[in-house]
């Protein structure tokens, strides 16, 4: 559970802020941050705790290993730090993390319509019966880090109603019709969605 009560230096510079709530919000969509644990506090402790947990899945190691050497690191590179583990999270995959954790989130019956795979293919994923295929794995990284982005502003319940609604920034779509629709994560609309859900939660983009 990410509930932000109290925010201490260096992490009270807003910029720096955005910039581990991102990572943080994108590790949790990711599965990297277990469910029982909770995140009230925006400090040096957290954030070694969960770079931690990243590093341990061989994600951003030179990162977390330069952001633990830096006892007092200034602002800017902080930020910088934390934009790069940021975007290192964006290009590492975790299937077998992140169905759980987007089941939990989202549902089966969203996260099999956004990924688009059947609901016995999704079973047989999270049971560790077969291995998730590359383009599947994409498809579903790319709802985590959507997933991810929104949550520094909305609850679970928010976030799933955010896939359903149209928006004007998609030409009158929904992000579900969008995605559900058969998608690549390189494509124009994926993209779009991206930006919006990046937008709309102040999510600081990479």
């Amino acid at each position: 559970m990410i509930q932000i009560r109290s925010v201490v230096r260096p992490y009270d510079a807003p910029d720096v802020a955005a910039s581990a709530l991102s990572a943080i919000t994108r590790a949790d969509a990711m599965g990297l941050i277990p469910e029982e644990e909770t995140i009230d506090r925006l400090d040096a402790p957290t954030m070694r705790r969960v770079t931690r947990r990243i590093a341990d899945r061989g994600i951003g190691k030179a990162l977390v290993l330069e952001l633990e050497r830096a006892r007092a690191p200034r602002g800017r590179d902080l930020r910088r730090i934390l934009r790069e583990l940021s975007a290192v999270l964006e290009d590492s995959p975790l299937p077998e993390l992140e169905w759980p954790r987007l089941r939990d989130v989202l549902g089966l019956d969203l996260l099999t319509d956004l990924v688009g795979v059947s609901q016995p293919s999704v079973r047989r994923y999270l049971a560790g019966d077969r291995t998730t295929p590359d383009d599947v794995a994409a498809r579903l990284h790319f709802v985590a880090l959507v997933v991810g982005d929104l949550a520094g502003t909305y609850n679970e319940v928010g976030i799933r109603r955010w896939f359903e609604r149209p928006r004007t920034q998609l030409a009158g779509r929904s992000p579900r019709a969008i995605l559900a629709a058969g998608f690549r994560p390189e494509e124009d609309d994926a993209h779009a969605v991206a930006r919006l859900s990046r937008s709309l939660a102040g999510a600081v983009a990479t």
